[in-house]
């Protein structure tokens, strides 16, 4: 019996790393989110059960304490679990609590981490997190606590120099826009940006005190990143169009 958790990356399915795949061709079941692009299923063998627990806000969805005893179940019943996870699935990810309750009933646990999207998100629109003159660090917040209340840290976030980095937090982008205008950075430069590494990616640019109407006007919602920063402003909204177009001219 085991479990194997897998960070599926951001969205692009050829961001996975090599171990991801290796063990996506060793598993006897593959548990899969909402955000795993399809494509990765591929590498699974052909007898492998696959079994949909995504989590969407607004939509059907698999609550954590159900999902956790599947893990269990499905190790006992069929050997190898692969857990695949968007991003990283120890950034925001529940995975720790997953491998903590498997270990507990007796399963082997073995963790592959993925590219968080919290950073390679802004690098598909080509905002560095960090870099000389404009960032020396960064934060990553969830906009949303586990009791759907903002973090304590979002605050403290906003009152630093740093970029900030908010993940699950379009549904409550105004409250967020509000912190950081109340701790005087209303010009700080904002970008969102949503379906990040895939074709579809669009990203919106502004400031903390216009990014809400113009998130309003483009349509732009979830799946989407938020970064509030200096380094914002250096998005490039068709980064992603622009590489593939050049990909297929080659």
């Amino acid at each position: 019996m085991k479990l194997t958790l897998v960070g599926a990356g951001p969205g692009d399915p050829d961001l996975i790393t090599v171990k991801g795949i290796k063990a996506l061709q060793q598993a006897d079941v593959v548990m899969y989110d909402a955000l795993v692009h399809p494509d990765l299923l591929e590498h699974c063998r052909p007898d492998a059960l696959k079994v949909y627990v995504g989590k969407r806000r607004g939509a059907y969805s698999c609550m954590q304490e159900d999902i956790n005893p599947l893990i269990v179940h499905y190790a006992r019943q069929y050997g190898h679990v692969v857990r695949l996870k968007g991003g990283d699935s120890f950034v925001f990810g529940r995975g720790y609590e997953e491998i903590d309750f498997a270990r507990q009933h007796g399963i082997a646990t073995e963790v592959v981490p993925g590219l968080s999207s919290s950073y390679a998100v802004p690098a598909s629109a080509g905002v560095p997190l960090t870099t000389r003159g404009l960032s020396e660090s960064f934060w990553v917040v969830t906009g949303t606590t586990k009791e759907g209340q903002f973090s304590t840290d979002l605050r403290l976030a906003a009152q630093s120099s740093a970029t900030v980095v908010v993940l699950m937090g379009m549904h409550k982008l105004a409250q967020i826009m509000a912190v950081f205008a109340e701790c005087g950075q209303s010009d700080t430069p904002v970008a969102i940006i949503q379906n990040g590494t895939l074709p579809e990616q669009q990203v919106v640019t502004g400031h903390v005190s216009t990014i809400v109407q113009k998130t309003t006007e483009s349509g732009v919602g979830n799946p989407a990143i938020i970064v509030v920063g200096e380094v914002a402003k250096l998005a490039v909204p068709d980064l992603v169009a622009l590489s593939q177009s050049t990909h297929q001219q080659d």
